[in-house]
């Protein structure tokens, strides 16, 4: 299972940072019962081994004007690799496309967007989404509301995982 080459106190930092990555190493030790410097050494095999791929901020979007979240649903002419690897370098370049997932079942992919407003979204979809290069069909889905946005994975959940096999 993946996960199980991390021991408790490599599981204790990733959930750690995950839920505050701005805390101060010796915070981060204190928290996980260690003393800074290997915790430190820890962070930085963690990140080494790509188990922590980054850090960043969490923006609120609203407050810098971006009124409209919506995702579309993209259906592909072709699903050949070249195909969908195209597709995907689109969405790379397309600044109001904020994530880009590749699905199985009727869906090819499902993009998560941001903009201004209906107006600068509407454009986006009719003069470059829907006009790319093997797009076949859109249909999209205004946000209203949110009631959750929880970054990374539940850490409970796998602590429970690995005491079962234990």
């Amino acid at each position: 299972m993946p996960g199980t080459k991390l021991d408790e106190i490599d599981r204790m930092i990733l959930a750690e940072l995950q839920a505050d990555g701005r805390m101060t190493n010796v915070e981060l030790a204190s928290r996980v019962g260690i003393s800074a410097p290997p915790c430190l050494r820890r962070v930085r095999t963690l990140e080494e081994q790509g188990f922590i791929t980054g850090y960043h901020a969490d923006v609120n979007a609203r407050e810098l004007g971006f009124e409209v979240q919506v995702f579309a649903m993209v259906g592909l002419v072709s699903q050949a690799e070249v195909d969908l690897s195209a597709f995907e370098r689109k969405c790379i370049d397309w600044p109001l496309v904020r994530e880009c997932h590749m699905l199985n079942g009727e869906v090819d992919f499902i993009l998560k967007c941001v903009a201004p407003d209906l107006r600068s979204f509407q454009r986006f979809l009719t003069e470059e989404l829907t006009s790319a290069d093997n797009v076949a069909s859109v249909k999209t889905s205004l946000v209203i509301r949110g009631a959750k946005d929880e970054p990374g994975v539940p850490f409970d959940v796998l602590e429970a995982r690995l005491a079962q096999q234990a």
